[in-house]
């Protein structure tokens, strides 16, 4: 087919975005699925981060979804859940405050004026709900939170047994050559000049996850939740370590744990959170495009990656998921120019040519919804491999062909898309220097 007879189709068959849009048609698509996976194609995207709580509001109020897990680390992100569940002294803590957690580069993922808005709301709407185990948590699901994840076992274990909190300690003191940089182990182990402490951080598993009545004293949902959350901290450490291992190894080892490690960290909450409600818990979760698009559908699967949507797809039905991706034309990102540098404001470079970005700005219609499982005509068309682009975390305009763009088959990556043509960068609570709003337009972020 070609491009002006798929930018008709796209035309008749797409949905176009109201200003204020409800997504009424997205969640009739997404119907009785339980894991609704939710994308970005950048990390640093105003309307990604705002459609994504609007939708996620949606899927809690009306769906009876019961969490958010999101690309970030388990015990920053179990800050939140705790502020947002009324579970610590919150009186005098503004929600941004519950963020401060997050000190690892990028800082805005997650530090940002859109989260802000997400965490009141989520504490506005827990308080309405007085049984604990029915409140809306907020999980990290990634794995570099290596000695934060250790910390957090250790101050578990000293308010339940302080023995075994000791042991804990004397166990993961195999890491105290590192300090606070877990690529020095990493490092270290690949070639030699370190014993590797992976005997270790499986002990301590074992040692959580063998026995849990031993820990489990007191009665009730607040009691198990703090047992799974240190369980989860020791998986973390366990899996933390074999990934900063395989960094020396190759990107795919490295990747392919990573992403294992989120899937398997979801299917773990969700066990959880199933055991306290009675029913198969039902989870939203952020993570950018390259890690909630089918991987096999992409240049990625074809190099021996996987990921998160892969993973998921293989693990349930597929009834039970939903794998929603965004894109966006052109418009402005915060991002870095290389890892941990201060975040900018770029202008982002018009689509490619050749690309889904490109094809989608062409058919003039803005910002709109593209079903691809309910529409067979929309599924063949956007079947046969384009350019596609992924804006990380760093974004490097001059190099992008190499540096962002990749061939995939959307068709086969997602259930449905979202195009933004036109994005605006996210606003982050930390502003640097090197954060200008001087080439961003009079009507940012809105674009009105």
């Amino acid at each position: 087919m070609s491009d002006q007879n798929a930018i008709e189709m796209l035309r008749h068959e797409a949905h176009a975005l109201a200003p204020e849009e409800h997504y009424d048609f997205l969640l009739d698509e997404i119907g009785d699925a339980s894991i609704v996976l939710l994308g970005e194609s950048t990390h640093g995207s105003h309307e990604f981060y705002h459609a994504r709580m609007k939708i996620s509001q949606r899927l809690i109020q009306e769906k009876s979804f019961d969490a958010i897990a999101v690309e970030a680390d388990w015990p920053d992100a179990l800050c939140v859940s705790r502020y947002v569940q009324n579970t610590t002294p919150s009186e005098h803590l503004q929600p941004k405050h519950a963020l401060d957690k997050f000190q690892r580069f990028p800082l805005w993922m997650w530090r940002n004026t859109e989260i802000v808005k997400l965490v009141m709301w989520l504490q506005q709407h827990n308080a309405g709900i007085s049984e604990h185990a029915q409140k809306i948590g907020f999980f990290g699901l990634d794995l570099y939170s290596l000695h934060s994840s250790m910390q957090s076992v250790v101050q578990y274990l000293e308010k339940v047994d302080p023995a075994a909190a000791q042991q804990a300690r004397a166990r993961y003191s195999c890491f105290d050559f590192v300090a606070e940089d877990p690529q020095q182990y990493g490092y270290a182990t690949s070639f030699g000049m370190k014993k590797d402490c992976e005997e270790e951080v499986l002990r301590q598993l074992m040692a959580l996850t063998s026995d849990p009545g031993q820990y489990l004293r007191h009665d009730g949902p607040v009691a198990a939740d703090e047992l799974f959350y240190a369980q989860q901290n020791a998986r973390v450490a366990q899996h933390a370590e074999a990934y900063y291992r395989s960094m020396f190894r190759g990107r795919d080892e490295s990747w392919n744990l990573r992403d294992t490690h989120m899937a398997d960290t979801l299917d773990a909450l969700r066990d959880h959170l199933g055991k306290q409600k009675g029913r198969p818990a039902k989870i939203i979760v952020w993570a950018h495009n390259s890690h909630i698009g089918d991987a096999r559908a992409t240049e990625m699967g074809d190099h021996g990656q996987l990921n998160l949507g892969q993973l998921v797809r293989e693990r349930y039905p597929a009834s039970e998921s939903f794998l929603l991706g965004f894109t966006t034309h052109a418009g402005t990102v915060t991002a870095a120019s290389e890892w941990d540098s201060p975040a900018e404001l770029k202008q982002i470079n018009p689509s490619r040519r050749d690309s889904y970005e490109q094809l989608f700005h062409s058919t003039q219609l803005g910002n709109f919804f593209v079903p691809i499982r309910s529409n067979r005509y929309l599924k063949e068309l956007l079947q046969p491999r384009r350019l596609e682009r992924a804006i990380g975390v760093i974004y490097l305009p001059h190099s992008e062909r190499l540096s962002h763009y990749f061939h995939a088959s959307i068709a086969e990556q997602f259930d449905a898309v979202i195009h933004f043509d036109e994005t605006h960068a996210l606003h982050p609570l930390d502003r640097s220097a090197h954060w200008t709003m001087e080439d961003a337009p009079e009507t940012y972020p809105f674009g009105m």
